[in-house]
């Protein structure tokens, strides 16, 4: 084969490949899934931010606390591992109603958010949602089914009323503007059929793909049971685990670069022949 025959077939090799790689690019997506599993704790520990830190940090997603140290109180998102399924009250307030995370996990994350917006979530940055599981407290739970001091029992003496325990997950791009909101029911007794009556008692699935525009999440309980001038009566409590993240990244170009520096070095040295 003469210089000018390769010569050809080079150019020619260089076009297809330059085709192949110039093609709308695909994007590959990398998932991260929010477990709280990389935060340590002991056996039938919690952590409520009475260090002052402000929050925490789990597979890069941040999470708000605030922690008033004169009361010892604390609103936003704390993190658990209790496993405590029977006991009533306030002082059972971080034992999500399964006694684990998902999946039989350890770790889980608590909040409480008795205004909306009192819980945050900030996304990893390029991160979007996909979707979490969330279930009930025991603390709620039980205050729903019995009732106890604060809060009436779900449907009354007669089983009718139509309560309702309802969270709503608010999607926030970075000028906190709103994106999209989803709501997922942890009571429900409006049913004219009381047999299809609930309390959600697993971890429920909760599709997050109409917040994918969002930076932030913002979380917000209401309930059918509320004080005239308190607002919720309803234990203001849930739990969440496994908030599943995507990214997507495009293909990189290093392949192209490196083949079209290739074929300029051959054509270089077949030009000084």
């Amino acid at each position: 084969m003469n210089i000018k025959d390769f010569k050809s077939i080079l150019i020619f090799s260089v076009a297809i490949v330059l085709g192949v790689f110039v093609a709308p690019a695909k994007a590959t997506n990398i998932s991260r899934v929010v477990d709280f599993e990389d935060l340590t704790l002991g056996p039938e520990e919690f952590y409520n931010g009475s260090d002052g830190a402000g929050g925490f940090t789990s597979q890069d997603a941040f999470f708000n606390n605030s922690f008033n140290s004169t009361f010892g109180s604390w609103s936003g998102w704390s993190y658990s591992n209790t496993s405590d399924t029977t006991t009533p009250g306030f002082m059972n307030q971080y034992s999500a109603f399964t006694g684990t995370g998902f999946g039989g996990t350890g770790n889980y994350g608590v909040a409480f958010t008795f205004n909306p917006g009192d819980a945050m979530i900030e996304l990893p940055d390029g991160y979007s949602v996909d979707s979490v599981r969330i279930t009930n407290t025991t603390y709620a739970v039980l205050s729903m089914l019995n009732g106890d001091q604060f809060a009436k029992k779900f449907g009354g003496v007669s089983g009718n009323d139509p309560d309702f325990f309802l969270l709503t997950i608010n999607g926030l791009d970075d000028s906190n503007t709103s994106v999209g909101s989803v709501e997922f029911y942890l009571a429900d007794y409006r049913f004219a059929d009381n047999s299809q009556d609930f309390i959600v008692d697993d971890w429920s699935l909760v599709d997050l793909s109409p917040l994918n525009a969002a930076t932030k999440l913002s979380f917000g309980l209401t309930s059918s049971d509320n004080h005239p001038q308190f607002g919720l009566n309803t234990p203001a409590y849930f739990a969440l685990d496994n908030l599943i993240l995507h990214k997507s990244v495009p293909e990189s170009a290093s392949n192209l670069g490196l083949l079209v520096l290739g074929a300029v070095g051959v054509g270089s040295m077949l030009k000084r022949k």
